[in-house]
């Protein structure tokens, strides 16, 4: 999709419709777009069996009780329906008014995990560094904050693109470099606060939600050219080099050197990998059937969260996981399909965020449990066990149909 497309998207025909649609009340009118909900409840329902499968043997080796993961997950699921039918019964012009807000409570939560981790270090008598990645809280258990920050991301593109939109396309070069400065800065930040929290994939990913907002909000796409050649160093350097500075961690550095090397010893850095391998291709083209997964017991760790897509693909077969596969495709178009038909850039940029967040993650995924990247520990959307990932996909996904309610009244 072209800039020129993406700029033009923030007009609209009929002028009594427009103050219809974007008055400020805030009650959204009009219908929501059911096959896009339809989509969202069938992943969720598929992830939701997948992940029980996956992760029963799990849950009685760590004896948590075997339908640990699931009632974890059905919580998260029940609140996260709830909250998703809520959010879509809200104009989304009236989230214009919290992205300030939301953005300085991502921050503040992302700074709280590292204080935490902080603080349960210094407690630690052996001194083992904890990971910045959850705070504790009641209900929802461990609350990962990098969930709620994509949003917080997504929502304060949206709207700083559409507010300043003269100030991007400006003929006036200093103002550009500027807005694109303190944008860029934004997205900087939330990058470091996740990677000090030694989350390598979330911090990756905000790096690409960020470029991808900033070229779909009509910056110069000549500077994003040499912003992804300075990117491509920088990776080829830490592939050739992983302790290149020391800035990677010790295990992130083994799994890159393991990456690279494609070699088999048992209880190596390639063990989990390659094992997922193996159940990907014992899978074959109908699967070995629901269940039936021999490598989920203990062979594939981490078989109901980062690598579930193996087991996926073992239990399920070729033709199970490309089903699932094209779900995800159509949902990413039916998402963009409400983009287009979206009266307000901000809308617009909202939900086109949203579905590169579910688009990027997913190829992320899959890329790490297929070996085409390293193995940088990231979940797979609406499959992998995690109430705060559950949690905050449904209420994206409320944001979606909320536009889609006003994107519908325009089509009809």
């Amino acid at each position: 999709m072209s800039n020129s497309s993406v700029i033009k998207r923030s007009r609209i025909a009929d002028s009594k419709l427009a103050k219809r649609i974007t008055g400020s009340k805030a009650w959204a009118k009009g219908n929501m777009d059911i096959i896009f909900l339809l989509v969202v409840l069938l992943l969720v329902a598929i992830g939701t069996v997948m992940m029980t499968s996956a992760g029963y043997s799990i849950a009685l080796h760590k004896d948590i009780g075997s339908y640990n993961y699931l009632i974890s997950q059905l919580k998260a699921i029940a609140i996260g329906i709830v909250a998703m039918l809520i959010i879509s019964r809200i104009n989304y012009n009236y989230y214009r008014r919290f992205v300030l807000i939301g953005v300085g409570l991502s921050v503040m939560l992302l700074v709280a995990a590292l204080i935490y981790a902080m603080i349960q270090e210094a407690k630690n008598p052996d001194g083992k560094e904890e990971f910045g990645r959850w705070i504790p809280l009641p209900i929802l258990g461990q609350f990962q904050p990098s969930e709620i920050a994509k949003i917080g991301l997504i929502a304060f593109y949206a709207w700083g693109c559409e507010k300043y939109h003269s100030h991007i396309v400006s003929k006036d070069k200093k103002t550009a470099v500027k807005t694109a400065l303190i944008f860029g800065a934004v997205g900087v930040v939330f990058t470091l606060l996740v990677f000090k929290g030694h989350h390598l994939s979330g911090a990756i990913l905000f790096v690409m939600l960020t470029l991808t907002m900033m070229y779909l909000g009509g910056f110069n796409k000549w500077w994003f050219v040499g912003i992804l050649v300075f990117i491509g160093i920088l990776v080829a350097i830490f592939v050739s080099e992983p302790d290149f500075l020391g800035i990677l961690d010790e295990y992130q550095q083994e799994r890159i050197i393991a990456w690279k090397d494609k070699s088999f010893e048992p209880g190596d850095a390639r063990w989990q990998i390659n094992n997922s391998l193996y159940a990907i291709g014992s899978g074959g083209l109908f699967g070995q059937g629901l269940g039936d997964s021999k490598m989920k017991h203990l062979y594939v760790s981490e078989a109901q969260s980062d690598f579930i897509f193996a087991i996926v693909c073992e239990e399920l077969g070729f033709i199970g996981a490309a089903f699932i596969l094209m779900l995800y495709a159509y949902l990413i178009y039916r998402g963009y399909k409400i983009a287009m038909r979206c009266n307000t850039k901000f809308g617009m940029l909202l939900v086109l965020g949203i579905m590169a967040h579910i688009g990027l993650q997913t190829v992320f995924n899959v890329f790490v449990v297929t070996d085409f990247f390293p193995n940088t520990g990231i979940g797979l959307p609406f499959f992998s066990a995690g109430g705060t990932s559950m949690l905050f996909l449904l209420c994206e996904m409320g944001m979606v149909l909320s536009v889609s309610r006003q994107s519908n009244m325009i089509k009809e």
